[in-house]
């Protein structure tokens, strides 16, 4: 496969752009200049490697020229050289087809994860929050940021949550996790089973891309908007103020709520950022749909009706059924470390792509 006329082209491509950056009639266009922008930093890291694999090659060339010279202590550098930089080649020429393989558009975004208790009733709940748990362990790891945007506790008094949504703002966040959206399973003995037995429990994961302002307009008249007293945690004045909000989107029924923010003015700020996100992920959707013969078996699909992972606990196993991963290190996955398991997936997605390429 020769990849050298597309590096041609994304190095032309790329230099154009920062020309155009310069340009200053687009410094007045801010939609035009994040357009570039991104565009510009998507080419970048293509470019870097294009350029390092070309000198590389350029050096081998002055080395072979050298080995012709006739002089032996040039001759004998040269060939000590040429040992080092040509393997090097085969390393540049893999993570070249790697970065033209087809990049998510959404991949450098911030995520809106929504966890929701399935079948298991109170278990459900339960591990809900352990899911919840988890992320908000990775994200510390990751040093992310996250924003609870809404929730609905088991008010059986035992914990657990019905449903919890909540933003991690970080650029490159759904590159990451865009593979936890689907049905996770659970198999454990719950803590309300007096005789031991292991229960089969559920939970569902979406994980949406951010939508920016540019990609999403809502009209005003679109919106219904309402103020209610919160249920939430934050304490006394919380409850006592309509603080909370909920934002119905009219021509699709789309109904986002946030009590989170004492704050009306905070909670409606980021329902409409959340209500953004859901218009966003729903035209998606639609996209997806449209094209499912083509999207069929792709790892990040995010198909959310697709059972993607079990977590059985009395083997402290974890596996993700999409790739056929199987790890026995439960306990760590649950206190955050998800890095073996994401880099699986990428891999597995990495190896996909290229067999569509080369096929």
């Amino acid at each position: 496969m020769n990849i050298e006329p597309k590096l041609q082209a994304i190095e032309q491509e790329y230099i154009e752009t920062g020309e155009k950056l310069s340009d200053p009639s687009i410094a007045s266009n801010p939609k035009e200049l994040q357009t570039l922008g991104k565009k510009r930093a998507q080419l970048e890291p293509v470019v870097i490697k294009y350029q390092e694999y070309k000198n590389a090659l350029k050096s081998i060339a002055e080395a072979k020229e050298l080995i012709k010279s006739g002089d032996p202590e040039l001759e004998s550098l040269a060939r000590e050289e040429l040992s080092e930089l040509e393997p090097q080649i085969e390393n540049f020429t893999h993570d070249l087809t790697i970065l033209l393989l087809p990049q998510d558009p959404n991949d450098e975004k911030s995520v809106v994860v929504e966890i929701r208790a399935g079948t298991g009733g109170d278990e459900a709940t339960l591990f809900a929050a352990d899911l919840f748990r988890m992320y908000t362990r990775f994200c510390e790891r990751q040093r992310w940021k996250i924003e609870i945007i809404d929730s609905s506790t088991n008010t059986a008094g035992i914990g657990g949550y019905k449903e919890i949504v909540f933003r991690i703002d970080s650029k490159g966040a759904y590159s990451k996790m865009k593979y936890e959206s689907g049905v996770h399973r659970v198999q454990r003995v719950p803590i309300t089973e007096a005789g031991g037995r292991i229960h089969t429990s559920a939970a569902t994961v979406a994980v949406l891309p951010e939508a920016d302002d540019v990609e999403v307009e809502i009209k005003q008249e679109d919106l219904k908007i309402d103020t209610y007293r919160s249920s939430g945690a934050g304490g006394q004045h919380v409850n006592m103020t309509d603080s909370a909000v909920r934002i119905t989107h009219l021509p699709t029924g789309i109904v986002v709520t946030c009590q989170d923010e004492r704050s009306q003015i905070k909670n409606k700020a980021r329902a409409m950022s959340y209500l953004k996100t859901k218009l966003f992920d729903l035209e998606q959707q639609k996209q997806n749909s449209e094209q499912a013969s083509e999207r069929r078996g792709m790892i990040g699909s995010g198909d959310r009706s697709e059972r993607v992972r079990t977590y059985n606990f009395p083997q402290n196993r974890i596996t993700d059924h999409r790739i056929n991963f199987t790890s026995y290190k439960l306990d760590a996955y649950l206190d955050g470390d998800l890095y073996e398991m994401i880099d699986a997936m990428i891999l597995a997605e990495q190896t996909q792509k290229l067999q569509d390429l080369e096929g």
